[in-house]
């Protein structure tokens, strides 16, 4: 198994055509192109098919296949770069509170990364799909960050951090976690029923999510919707499978099997 990602192949997919440094100037690079260029996806659990998570999977999936992943394919990927650039990385394990009460007890289903960069932590993550962060963020809490989106900040209690964006007028929490190091079997066991669960959405309903520069894609099942930078948005209602695969490839640069099961489950899909 190869032990380091292939970063030429990795900068190529992604757009990223300066040297690869280990300092913050890079780091924010990479984040703002990978979300640009990698599609938060999850077509694969929708299809009832298993999700490596085995670096080398990953990186032939992302990188070389033109496909995109959720959080645990897109930051294991990241954090495998980084590592190649002698960045240390500790993987982190958090609990949803988009949508739901701040005090949901929800499970650890999302990844996260945290990042040292010349002795200061960062939080880096790629893989939150319509809402990732599209910037590194400084481990501190109380200080709002501007991104080139929304604004986030930190708040730390007890021990537990809580990332929250700000959506419109208000802050909203995305999620909550500690920087206890998370296993690899634990990330193992998350990505398992998270891909394959009933209760899970991602086996039910198709989630796509791609930022640009200036404006967030989002698809959930037939509603495609571009969010602008300045707060306008569209709404587009997708009536077939052809629709929704045109909107994947184009908008969200996927490259889909031509297979006629994926049709047949995109025609599915609720609502």
């Amino acid at each position: 198994m190869r032990s380091v990602i292939d970063l030429d192949a990795y900068a190529r997919r992604v757009g990223h055509l300066q040297p690869l440094l280990p300092d913050l100037a890079t780091v924010q690079a990479l984040v703002r192109a990978h979300v640009a260029a990698i599609a938060f996806e999850n077509i694969d659990p929708l299809m009832g098919r298993p999700v490596d998570l085995d670096p080398l999977a990953i990186e032939d999936k992302l990188v070389h296949a033109g496909r995109g992943g959720y959080c645990f394919e897109h930051n294991l990927l990241l954090a495998e770069v980084l590592r190649a650039l002698g960045l240390p990385v500790t993987g982190l394990i958090a609990r949803v509170l988009w949508n739901r009460p701040v005090d949901h007890p929800s499970a650890q289903t999302h990844m996260a990364l945290l990042v040292t960069i010349a002795g200061e932590r960062w939080l880096v993550d790629v893989g939150f799909g319509g809402l990732t962060l599209t910037s590194v963020l400084r481990l501190q809490s109380g200080l709002e960050q501007l991104t080139p989106h929304e604004p986030c900040r930190l708040l730390e209690s007890g021990g537990e951090w809580r990332l929250q964006a700000k959506v419109g007028s208000q802050w909203r929490a995305l999620y909550r976690f500690t920087l206890q190091p998370c296993e690899p079997i634990d990330y193992v066991v998350a990505n398992h029923y998270v891909s394959t669960h009933p209760d899970s959405p991602f086996t039910t309903d198709l989630m796509v999510a791609r930022t640009d520069v200036d404006q967030r894609l989002a698809l959930r099942n037939h509603e495609f919707t571009v969010r602008h930078r300045d707060g306008r948005q569209e709404h587009y209602l997708l009536r077939s499978a052809r629709e929704i695969r045109g909107v994947l490839e184009h908008q969200f640069m996927l490259v889909l099997p031509g297979h006629v099961a994926l049709d047949r489950r995109l025609a599915a899909l609720p609502g």
